[in-house]
């Protein structure tokens, strides 16, 4: 009892005693604690970004596919460069290294 007495009065208010009960409890032990909160921010950060990433793809494949459409040029061009594709008449020579 002794010891009690030579806390603050502040100290020994009860509403004080509940309010840094309730803050401790929320901040460590919840299940929405600081640290479970900053690392839901950090990944809603990245699904952002990768979100962004993934339109600005989608977004590139469908003027390039725009493209392909409206020219058969275009459309010989993209299936010789990235299929390797060629003529009847023609042999294809691969280069390693480009």
């Amino acid at each position: 009892m002794k010891l009690l007495t030579q806390l603050p009065r502040w100290l020994r208010n009860k509403f004080f005693i509940a309010f840094a009960a309730f803050t401790v409890w929320m901040l460590f032990f919840d299940e929405r604690d600081i640290f479970t909160m900053s690392h839901h921010r950090q990944e809603l950060r990245e699904l952002q970004k990768s979100e962004k990433y993934y339109t600005e793809q989608i977004n590139k494949e469908k003027t390039e596919l725009e493209n392909l459409k409206n020219s058969p040029a275009t459309l010989e061009k993209y299936a010789r460069e990235k299929y390797f594709m060629k003529r009847d008449n023609e042999d294809l020579f691969l280069i390693p290294g480009h």
